[in-house]
């Protein structure tokens, strides 16, 4: 099996391999291909509403910018180290796939606004300060986080569920179980 050498090869390669256009596409996979950068060929996936991008050697997002319709971005299984380069789909995107990366850092979370979704699992995030800039996404329902160094960092008296509910008062489920919350 030959591996695309870029971006743009391996949207050319799925076009040949489904009979349709990449700019009408829905949904765009392109995952398990050793891709290692996002690069300007992206801009053309206009109608794409869901990216498939994990399980490559991604380092770094960039070139989103094309995307006006993107709710759905997977890049789990990369080497990406930053949440920076999302402004451009900010106002579209509802859902983040980006475990078994090696983001320590949380900047760059804050313009999602409508991020609903995020599965951050299995990163390097070490700071509950850096953790609580997910307080910066309104809209955030649904946080799998296990496998962050910072889960282990409390004390006995203090839970990382019990800390996590109290920080994102909005959140309904993590880890894949749901938040139950006292009554008022």
């Amino acid at each position: 099996m030959s591996f695309p050498k870029s971006l743009k090869e391996g949207i050319q390669n799925l076009e040949k391999k489904t009979g349709e256009k990449a700019n009408e596409m829905k949904k765009v996979q392109l995952y398990a291909l050793m891709l290692e950068k996002m690069d300007a060929s992206l801009s053309t996936l206009t109608s794409c509403e869901h990216l498939q991008l994990s399980t490559n050697c991604i380092e770094k997002i960039a070139n989103l910018n094309g995307l006006k319709n993107l709710k759905i971005l997977s890049l789990g299984r990369n080497n990406i180290k930053a949440l920076t380069g999302l402004e451009a789909v900010a106002d579209t995107l509802e859902q983040l796939w980006i475990s078994y990366n090696i983001i320590e850092k949380l900047k760059g979370i804050a313009v999602l606004k409508k991020l609903a979704i995020l599965f951050m699992s299995n990163n390097v995030v070490k700071s509950w300060d850096e953790f609580s800039k997910l307080k910066d996404c309104p809209a955030l329902v649904d946080l799998n986080f296990v496998g962050n160094p910072l889960e282990e960092d409390l004390s006995a008296a203090e839970t990382y569920r019990d800390k996590v509910a109290k920080l994102l008062g909005k959140l309904k489920k993590l880890d894949g179980v749901p938040i139950v919350r006292d009554e008022e």
